[in-house]
C-alpha cells in the first residue's frame, strides 16, 4: 500500500479547521484594530480640547456675552463667554425635537402602520433613505429658499429649527420605521384577536414596544443637528450676538457658530477660548447621548 493511499483523511480536514480558526483570529484583530482607531481618534480629540481650554471654562463664561477682547475672558476681567450661542443652541434644539417627533414619528408610523403597500410606498420609502445622505449645506439652501424668502421668515430662531428639522428628519423616519418593524407582528395580531381597533393597536401595543428605539434615534439625530453649522450659516444666523433669542422670530446664534468665529480670530488667546467652547457643546452632545442610553435601557423590555 502506497504512502498516499494510507494517509488519514481527517489530516485534511484538521488543516482546514486551523486554516480556518487563523482568518477568524485575522478577522478579530481587524476589527478590534478598527475600534481601537475610533477610540483613540475620541481621546486624542478630546484630551486635546481639554488641556487647550483648561482654566478657560469658567462661570462666566457660560453667563456673560462675548468680548472682542481677549482680556475679558481671563480670570479678574469684565467677563465674557458664549451665554447667548449657548441659550441660541438650546431653543433650536428644543424646537427642532418639537417639530421631529411630530413630523419624523408620524410619517414613520403612517408608512408602517397604516399605508397599503404599493409601488408609490416603495418610491417614498426610497428618497426618503436617499435624503438621508444628502450634504447639510443643500438642506441649508433649501432653509433658505422656502423659510426665509418664501415663508418671510426671515434668519429667525424657527427658520433655523425648521431647516434642521429638513435636515435630520430622513433619518428619524427611517430609524422609527425601523424600531416599529422590530415589533413582532404576533403581537398585533393577538391584539386583533381581542377586538381592538388599528388606531388602539398602534397606540397601546406597538409605539410602547417601539419608543426605546424611536427615542435613541431621534436624541442621536438631534446630537447631530446641535453641532451643525452649515445650514444654519446659509440661512443667515449670526456668527457672534450679544444678547439671547427672546422669541420664536428672534435673530440667533448657536454655538458652532461662535466657535467658527473665535477660531478664525488672529489672537493665539481666542483658540483657547474655541476650545471652551468646544468643551461645552461636546458636553451637550454627551448629556443628550447619555440621556438616549438611560431611555433605551429604561424602556427596553430585555432588560
Amino acid at each position: 500500500m502506497s504512502t498516499d493511499t494510507a494517509r488519514s483523511p481527517f489530516t485534511d480536514e484538521s488543516g482546514q479547521i486551523e486554516r480556518k480558526r487563523q482568518i477568524g483570529r485575522l478577522f478579530v484583530a481587524i476589527c478590534f484594530a478598527s475600534t481601537l482607531v475610533g477610540i483613540v481618534a475620541l481621546i486624542a480629540l478630546i484630551a486635546d480640547v481639554i488641556y487647550e481650554s483648561w482654566g478657560w471654562v469658567t462661570w462666566e463664561f457660560l453667563t456673560y456675552p462675548p468680548s472682542q477682547s481677549i482680556e475679558n475672558y481671563l480670570p479678574g476681567g469684565r467677563g465674557a463667554g458664549i451665554y447667548p450661542a449657548l441659550i441660541g443652541s438650546i431653543f433650536l434644539i428644543a424646537l427642532t425635537a418639537v417639530f421631529t417627533i411630530f413630523l419624523g414619528v408620524g410619517a414613520a408610523v403612517y408608512l408602517e402602520e397604516y399605508a397599503p403597500e404599493s409601488r408609490l410606498k416603495s418610491f417614498i420609502e426610497a428618497n426618503i433613505a436617499n435624503l438621508a445622505g444628502v450634504p447639510s449645506i443643500v438642506y441649508g439652501l433649501l432653509g433658505l429658499a422656502i423659510f426665509v424668502r418664501a415663508m418671510q421668515l426671515g434668519s429667525s430662531l424657527i427658520a433655523g429649527a425648521l431647516t434642521l428639522t429638513l435636515l435630520i428628519l430622513p433619518i428619524v423616519i427611517v430609524s422609527t420605521q425601523e424600531a416599529l418593524r422590530a415589533v413582532p407582528d404576533s403581537q398585533r395580531q393577538a391584539a386583533y384577536g381581542v377586538g381592538a381597533t388599528q388606531w388602539q393597536v398602534t397606540r397601546d401595543v406597538v409605539l410602547p414596544r417601539a419608543l426605546p428605539g424611536i427615542m435613541t434615534g431621534t436624541i442621536l439625530s438631534l446630537s447631530r443637528a446641535i453641532g451643525e453649522t452649515a445650514p444654519i450659516l446659509m440661512i443667515g444666523a449670526a456668527t457672534s450676538m450679544f444678547i439671547a433669542p427672546d422669541g420664536l422670530t428672534s435673530p440667533f446664534s448657536a454655538m458652532p457658530m461662535m466657535i467658527f468665529e473665535w477660531a478664525t480670530l488672529p489672537q493665539a488667546g481666542f483658540q483657547h477660548v474655541a476650545a471652551a467652547g468646544i468643551v461645552v457643546l461636546l458636553t451637550i452632545l454627551l448629556l443628550m447621548n447619555a440621556i438616549a442610553i438611560f431611555i433605551r435601557n429604561k424602556y427596553d423590555p430585555r432588560s
